[in-house]
């Protein structure tokens, strides 16, 4: 969200993701990086992804519960989309297969042509 920008803390309830989170500050010395962590009912972890960056997860179980915690509410105009398969950013998603995709993940913008943090 790029108004009523976001921290999230992401837990799984049930099933287990790979949960990304990618810098979008561009005045970060990791501006552009990502970072990756298998979130479980199993292993309990979590992930903090702070504001200015964005998120996604990929579902490595038959279903998975993934709850949030966050600093702002939902604000579905200030929401954007990064393409998953950005080439800049190669996110190593572990993939088995193509990936079933929601319809705005299908179609996100690229990383060099997104709106980003100062």
């Amino acid at each position: 969200q790029i108004d009523h920008s976001q921290g999230k803390l992401v837990r799984v309830a049930q099933g287990e993701i790979l949960d990304v989170a990618v810098d979008l500050r561009k005045n970060s010395p990791t501006f552009g990086k990502w970072h990756g962590a298998v979130l479980s009912s199993e292993n309990h972890h979590m992930l903090w992804v702070p504001v200015g960056f964005a998120h996604g997860f990929l579902v490595l179980s038959g279903g998975a519960h993934v709850l949030y915690k966050t600093t702002d509410f939902y604000h579905a105009p200030s929401e954007r989309t990064i393409a998953w398969n950005d080439p800049d950013l190669n996110i190593d998603w572990k993939l088995v297969g193509e990936p079933i995709l929601l319809a705005k993940d299908a179609v996100g913008t690229a990383f060099r042509n997104a709106e980003l943090f100062a």
